[in-house]
């Protein structure tokens, strides 16, 4: 995946949550756009803990774009769920 894929998602407005999937089968969402950061050839992706997105990260996770298969958005502006993909 390019970055500027990422960076599309991220920047939109109103922001989408969505959920990046990994080729070695692990997925990650992004609920708010300060929960990653993108470089030229990996995403940094911030995992809350317990206590949500008001709490502090859980951990960061370093996902290198080559092997992001596909994001999917979590919600549509109306609350229901989204089937559209990208790869």
């Amino acid at each position: 995946m390019r970055p500027d894929d990422i960076i599309k998602l991220l920047r939109a407005q109103p922001f989408r949550p969505f959920r990046i999937y990994l080729s070695d089968g692990s997925q990650y969402e992004i609920r708010h756009p300060e929960m990653a950061m993108v470089d030229r050839s990996v995403v940094t992706v911030g995992v809350p803990g317990p206590g949500g997105l008001d709490a502090p990260l859980e951990r960061t996770v370093f996902v290198a774009l080559l092997h992001i298969n596909k994001t999917e958005l979590l919600e549509s502006p109306d609350g229901s769920p989204s089937r559209r993909g990208k790869r």
